[in-house]
């Protein structure tokens, strides 16, 4: 039997905690739901708003749900703490809804990891904010945030 692994693993340092903010970035930013489930644990718990997930089928249906609703996505994430196994996140993103109005949602993240990498506890606390469009700051093509495209900080968010 393999033992499912994601890369890097902790204990996390300031480098190795960036890069699994970065990697969840790019990960949510694909708006894959399956792909999405992947770096978290079969049984991993969630609370994202109101809404209370466990395991890997109730994450997926969260996920398609929430893409489902949330038009042209785009998400940064920035490292805000870190010690041996658990990530504190800061995060806003960009989305649309049916009716064509702009948000800007601004959040917190708290993760916490299995020696093997995977997520085991994700609590989310998210607030949005009803932006214009000529207010909208993340304009890059749907997928992977360039690299040259400004961080959270540098965007004074």
């Amino acid at each position: 039997m393999t033992i499912e692994t994601k890369p890097p693993l902790p204990p996390f340092n300031l480098a190795s905690a960036t890069q699994k903010v970065r990697l969840a970035e790019d990960g949510w930013n694909s708006r894959d739901p399956q792909r999405v489930s992947l770096v978290y644990t079969e049984d991993s718990q969630w609370r994202n708003r109101h809404e209370f997930s466990v395991g890997r089928p109730q994450i997926i249906a969260f996920l398609q749900r929430k893409w489902q609703r949330e038009h042209e996505y785009r998400l940064i994430k920035e490292l805000w703490a870190h010690d041996q196994h658990r990530i504190a996140v800061r995060f806003a993103y960009e989305w649309k809804d049916e009716t064509g109005q702009w948000f800007r949602s601004y959040g917190n993240e708290n993760w916490e990891f299995e020696e093997n990498g995977l997520m085991h506890k994700r609590y989310a606390s998210i607030n949005d904010l009803a932006i214009s469009e000529s207010e909208r700051l993340f304009h890059w093509p749907q997928g992977r945030r360039p690299d040259d495209h400004p961080s959270l900080s540098e965007l004074g968010l």
